[in-house]
């Protein structure tokens, strides 16, 4: 019987590769994603010579180092206690934590918001799907921003919407000297250009990642603005928006009724709290009827998010609005950055000052890799900023993002030479990261 089984297995194997009708999105020769690239190459570099002794120092992807505040485990704890808490939750959110955030939101729209203004998704991720798949028909176009985060393209394209881009466009100098996000600008007149019947959505996301630029209300009064006339919904993707480090966040939605109306701003618990792992995020609207379609969409995507993560998010809110979490953990996320860049100021590299975010973008322009560095194949047909990536976790022992994987390839040459940090860890571990770093002076 056992034998019979290997062959069945066997011939099913065969029949998949050419009988198998899946998704054409995901059939063919899909490359691999960055963050699956990264994690292989970081594993592999732990094995090396040169990392022999050392630990290898992640400040690639975006998790944290840390666990979330005391009082949102003490409540994780709380809601787990309660038989009911672990049960499925109501689709559009559990009650307490829909009148946490109406309570939290309420006076930053400056009206009075209700339950059908919010929906909780299975993290911000889910709630920008469930927003696109509420929406789009086949056929209709999204425009998203260069350099973009990497989920959006497939979100928009999996319900089969056509994606359109738009260059941020990046400081003339941002080789030569340390930047800020202000001087990476929309280009409007590329933007008008784009815009046509079938543009449904326009996906913003401020703070932005990878660039850490907070748009201003300027920027985005000319956007809402180009919105509004075009009648074109703004998928707003705020899930930083507890880390900016001006004196205030503007908010799209809350500039003028009509851009209001348009508008799908998206939360999240995970950045917020430290907790990316209890995947609770949200949706939040002016415009109730619209909002409705991304709880329908929700529903059909997961039908309910987890249950005490939600109660443990409603009242972590609720706390860390009375305790000056928030404002704390601003000025903690400076402290971080000042530790970080600390190395990049020594050595002369320059890079873009973030003004919200856990990131920074770092141009090695001055880094030099010799010209007989073995990269593995799969790297031949990336950027450089992929080889540069390669290199730093096998002779450094430190992961980076290479930036170029949310462009397109025709402009991916803006971001060939940066990489993105993370600054998410705690402060021992970024003064250990600041020393490994410091090891580049032998290659400048």
């Amino acid at each position: 019987m056992r034998r019979f089984g290997i062959r069945s297995v066997s011939n099913m194997t065969q029949q998949g590769k050419t009988g198998i009708r899946a998704n054409k999105y995901f059939m063919g020769n899909v490359p691999k994603d960055v963050w699956t690239l990264t994690n292989e190459a970081a594993q592999a570099a732990s094995k090396n010579e040169k990392n022999q002794g050392r630990s290898i120092l992640n400040l690639g992807q975006g998790f944290f180092s840390y666990s979330p505040p005391k009082f949102a485990i003490e409540q994780a704890v709380s809601a787990l206690n309660v038989p009911l808490n672990n049960q499925y939750s109501p689709t559009r959110g559990r009650p307490s934590l829909l009148k946490s955030l109406t309570d939290f939101y309420s006076p930053i729209y400056n009206e009075t918001l209700n339950e059908s203004n919010v929906t909780i998704t299975t993290g911000a991720n889910e709630g920008i799907l469930a927003s696109l798949v509420g929406l789009l028909n086949p056929g209709d176009e999204v425009i998203v921003f260069e350099p973009f985060f990497d989920q959006y393209i497939s979100n928009i394209e999996i319900p089969g919407g056509k994606v359109r881009y738009v260059p941020l466009v990046a400081p003339k100098e941002l080789s030569e000297r340390v930047t800020i996000g202000a001087e990476w600008k929309i280009d409007f007149d590329i933007l008008n250009k784009t815009i046509n019947e079938r543009t449904k959505c326009i996906i913003l996301n401020t703070p932005h990642n990878p660039i850490g630029k907070v748009f201003t209300r300027e920027e985005l009064t000319q956007l809402g603005d180009i919105c509004v006339k075009n009648n074109i919904y703004i998928i707003s993707d705020e899930v930083y928006e507890h880390l900016y480090f001006g004196d205030e966040f503007t908010r799209i939605a809350t500039i003028s009724k009509e851009i209001g109306d348009l508008t799908l701003s998206v939360g999240s618990a995970g950045k917020s709290f430290a907790a990316t792992g209890w995947r609770i995020g949200w949706v939040v609207s002016r415009n109730a009827e619209l909002l409705s379609y991304v709880s329908k969409a929700h529903t059909r995507i997961c039908f309910s998010s987890p249950s005490p993560f939600q109660e443990a998010c409603a009242h972590s809110i609720d706390i860390g609005l009375h305790n000056g979490y928030f404002e704390n953990m601003r000025e903690e996320y400076k402290e971080k950055f000042a530790i970080l860049t600390r190395v990049f100021d020594e050595l002369g590299l320059p890079y873009t000052k973030p003004d919200g975010t856990y990131f920074v973008c770092v141009d090695f322009s001055k880094v030099q890799i010799p010209d007989e560095y073995p990269f593995p194949r799969e790297l031949n047909e990336r950027a450089k900023d992929f080889k540069l990536s390669y290199w730093l976790v096998n002779e450094l022992g430190v992961v980076a993002i290479p930036p170029t994987e949310f462009y397109i390839k025709e402009h991916e040459k803006a971001a060939e030479n940066l990489l993105r940090f993370a600054v998410c860890k705690d402060n021992q571990y970024l003064e250990e990261s600041v020393e490994r770093l410091r090891l580049l002076k032998d290659y400048l």
